[in-house]
């Protein structure tokens, strides 16, 4: 590959030591990117739960395993500064490499890594969507969001008071464990969508989520649009709730769909009132064409509604990412820290919610204005944007079944995440990682056919060109199923379910604290704690542009 023509970042221009075509910036200048608001991404190539133990703030986790799955879409701008790092182990610069040959121009290698951005001055951060759990802890801190903890909850629902409970969780997560009574209405939602549930202006509102983040930033949404009603987040949430000994529902289906065009109409306009408080601009359709063609900036389009209306017709260009999600997760949906973000809705109310909190987060943000019905015509989730694909050898989900009833040796590996290896692989099939197959593949029996697959089919295509060279001593032949377990799945085959047989360590996945129910108290005390000191950590940091009305 011709080496791109690369300025010299820091104070430190020497090239990467092992290999001369990678150039490194330092945590210095990474620093002064930040608080003159520059573009950069900040990407943490490890597994998630390495990623977990201990980061920059704004690093956003994107494993070696997906870079050629996820660059394009996740960085769409080609000459954006993007910095790589892990902690030693060798997979920046190889995360480097391949995003070089995606055609990125601007790419370099963090000077020491996680350990040397610690030795040079620089904080890190525990746990995952650490800006946006720093941010929810700073509104708190800032507006004394009011809050009741859960036994005093639990003693206004046996009493039977007049008071609603709003879950603003995603709604998978609302059913796996709920407070008893609450209703499901996700973050962004509760603006548009609480007048329905509390119609008396005495009735109390009170937002949970499974910590904090969400309920903090729920309720306090509440209290800016001037709901009428006492507001208030439930304290430390599902988890305060189970340390306090007390019952959680699950598999709930409650839920709030219907809203009077009154109801719609004053949220608008106190979620409009908000998002000019918080300098959000508006952007009509036109405009937005010259955003695009300015390419010196990166652009994120987002539609905050949620999928199921996504899916029925969208703005075109406009990528799903549900309000409270997005404000939940933003360095993962907006890995390039200061671009702009541009959000739609159909209702004037969770885009401007969601823009006023992203506004305050440090983030340029646009609403667009005036997009009509006929606007939102993109259907369905449309097609990743991918580099060419590997050209690899593929077979049906029904010649694999055939070969897996041979006497001859077949090995499947499924190099899917290990959330969907454990809900459901092909019979017999090892988990290995894409970041650690140099190694782990050796563990796996030997084979004559080595078969890859992945949820969708696509990821295995890199990963088998990567097999081919491991195994070409062998004379083995590596083959790629077609459509994936997906594929296989719909095809009829049986399936396993589990984490059956394993090459490599599950460390692409970190369990938090909060999520399933059989969590360790410890554990889950801990991680409130965590939360509590957040703040002083954003102080010492000194990056973040917080500004919370």
């Amino acid at each position: 590959m011709q080496q791109a023509s690369f300025p010299i970042y820091g104070v430190d221009p020497n090239m990467s030591a092992s290999n001369p075509l990678i150039r490194q910036r330092t945590f210095a200048d990474i620093r002064a990117t930040l608080l003159a608001r520059q573009e950069i991404a900040l990407l943490d190539v490890r597994e998630e739960h390495p990623h977990a133990q201990a980061h920059p703030l704004f690093a956003a986790n994107i494993p070696l395993c997906f870079i050629e799955v996820d660059a394009y879409t996740k960085l769409p701008r080609r000459d954006v500064p993007i910095v790589t790092l892990d902690d030693g182990e060798g997979y920046a610069e190889v995360a480097a490499h391949r995003l070089m040959s995606l055609g990125y121009t601007d790419v370099s290698v963090l000077a020491g890594g996680v350990s040397g951005w610690q030795e040079a001055g620089g904080e890190l951060f525990r746990d995952v969507n650490v800006p946006s759990k720093a941010f929810g802890e700073l509104v708190e801190a800032e507006r004394h969001t009011p809050s009741l903890p859960a036994e005093e909850v639990q003693a206004l629902i046996n009493a039977k008071t007049d008071m609603v409970i709003v879950d603003a969780r995603r709604f998978d997560e609302y059913q796996t464990m709920s407070i008893p009574t609450a209703t499901s209405v996700p973050g962004a939602e509760l603006v548009l969508r609480v007048r329905e549930l509390a119609h008396n202006p005495q009735t109390r509102v009170i937002v949970n989520c499974a910590g904090r983040t969400r309920s903090i930033i729920g309720a306090q949404s509440l209290i800016n649009t001037h709901l009428p009603n006492p507001v208030f987040a439930l304290r430390n949430g599902t988890i305060g709730w189970k340390l306090a000994g007390q019952n959680l529902d699950h598999g709930q289906t409650r839920t709030q769909a219907n809203i009077a065009e009154s109801n719609r109409l004053v949220a608008a306009t106190e979620a409009r009132r908000v998002s000019d408080k918080a300098g959000v601009k508006l952007i009509d359709l036109d405009a937005i064409h010259s955003l695009v063609s300015q390419k010196f900036r990166t652009n994120y389009f987002f539609d905050v509604r949620s999928p199921e209306e996504y899916v029925t017709g969208h703005l075109p260009g406009f990528r799903s990412a549900p309000g409270g999600q997005l404000v939940q997760e933003t360095e993962m949906f907006a890995p390039v820290r200061g671009a702009r973000i541009v959000l739609s809705d159909s209702d004037g109310v969770r885009a401007n919610m969601s823009a006023s909190w992203l506004a305050q987060m440090g983030w340029e943000v646009f609403v667009v204005d005036g997009a009509m019905a006929v606007n939102f015509c993109e259907k369905g989730f449309g097609q990743q944007a991918l580099p060419p694909l590997p050209v690899v050898k593929k077979i049906s989900p029904a010649t694999l079944n055939e070969w897996l009833n041979r006497p001859e040796k077949i090995a499947v590996l499924d190099v899917s995440p290990s959330t969907h290896y454990r809900q459901a692989h092909i019979p017999g099939a090892w988990f290995v990682l894409r970041s650690n197959l140099t190694n782990d593949w050796q563990r796996i029996s030997t084979a004559k056919h080595y078969v890859v697959t992945c949820r969708t089919g696509i990821l295995s295509q890199f990963v088998a060109t990567e097999l081919e060279l491991l195994v070409a001593e062998s004379g083995a032949e590596v083959v790629v199923l077609e459509g994936g377990t997906e594929a296989w799945c719909t095809s009829g085959f049986s399936h396993e379910s589990g984490l059956t047989r394993l090459a490599s360590k599950p460390i692409d996945r970190y369990r938090r604290p909060y999520e399933g129910t059989d969590n360790p108290r410890e554990a889950m005390q801990a991680y409130l704690d965590w939360e509590f000191g957040l703040v002083e950590q954003l102080a010492r940091d000194g990056t973040h542009h917080f500004s919370v009305l």
